[in-house]
């Protein structure tokens, strides 16, 4: 009988997009990928109201969208948004991938994506010992803030403390957007630059989202950010809007249209955000191994690599 090694992976979103298209070229399983992310926009448009809901009811696609008969297929859930009126929203719940034509896998062995609301968090209790989050997560909830600020996600392991979980991370699936430095023309001195060392002699308010609050202490420093004053944005408002009223803030940018839309400067990319691939350290066996070493690969063009 084989082994089936359970990963924790996000019910929806960007990160759980990342980590079916990683497996869609590592196993060959591109129709998985195709299929959940179609679901699970296609739900995420019905419940944001930017396309018509038809006559079916939830329940019936959700009954749709799950075939029980196909122990290899998607299934999905439901869960509470966190919209206003928290409506109802289908999101991923699990899948099982045979790794029959993986080369030197062990006989019968297989995977089972499992859907969680935080895998970290479900890894640090122990409940998987593989899964894919967040980096952003690590370092709002275990990496020790400092006076120096944490410029590469190569330091991230170094700062989590043993004793506060036996969770680190393994690489990152190169899905790379960035907190970024942002500010006003206003603010930033004519001759100088939009950076870390602006900020070291800044003092003054700085526009964050509340849950990057601890994250931006991690990658500045507490020395950096003496003098400055957190402000958070008001609920229903576009984040850049409310920086560009404080004057200078932190957000997560691809392209920075936005924010140049609402006349910001785009400063230094203070730290990558990525999906990454997580372990638990004292729950890894062979077969968790090599399930680890086929989804890694050195084929990964990420900024957040952590091994030696």
């Amino acid at each position: 009988m084989g082994e089936t090694i359970p990963i924790a992976v996000p019910r929806k979103g960007r990160p759980l997009e990342s980590v079916l298209d990683r497996l869609a070229n590592r196993l060959d399983v591109p129709e998985l990928a195709d299929d959940v992310t179609s679901i699970l926009r296609h739900e995420k448009a019905l419940t944001k109201g930017t396309i018509d809901a038809d006559e079916t009811d939830i329940y019936h696609r959700l009954a749709e969208y799950s075939t029980v008969d196909d122990p290899t297929a998607p299934e999905f859930t439901l869960l509470r948004d966190d919209r206003a009126g928290k409506p109802r929203r289908i999101v991923f719940d699990s899948v099982t991938i045979p790794l029959t034509d993986v080369e030197g896998a062990p006989d019968d062995t297989e995977i089972q994506l499992v859907g969680r609301e935080e895998p970290f968090r479900a890894l640090r209790t122990h409940e998987f010992a593989l899964g894919f989050d967040s980096a952003d997560l690590v370092l709002e909830e275990v990496v020790e803030l400092r006076p120096e600020p944490l410029q590469r996600m190569a330091d991230v392991n170094a700062r989590i403390n043993p004793s506060d979980t036996d969770v680190q991370v393994v690489t990152g699936l190169a899905d790379t957007v960035y907190h970024t430095l942002l500010a006003t023309p206003e603010v930033v001195p004519a001759a100088g630059s939009l950076d870390r060392d602006f900020l070291a002699e800044y003092e003054g308010p700085l526009c964050i989202e509340p849950r990057y609050e601890r994250l931006v202490q991690a990658v500045l420093g507490t020395r950096t950010l003496d003098g400055v004053e957190f402000r958070y944005p008001e609920a229903g408002r576009e984040e850049e809007a409310e920086i560009a009223d404080a004057g200078l803030g932190v957000y997560l940018t691809v392209t920075g249209s936005t924010a140049r839309d609402h006349g910001l400067l785009l400063g230094e990319r203070l730290f990558p955000s990525e999906t990454v691939l997580l372990e638990n350290t004292v729950e890894t066996t062979d077969t968790i191994n090599f399930v680890r070493s086929v989804v890694n690969g050195s084929d990964l063009e990420t900024e957040l690599a952590v091994e030696p």
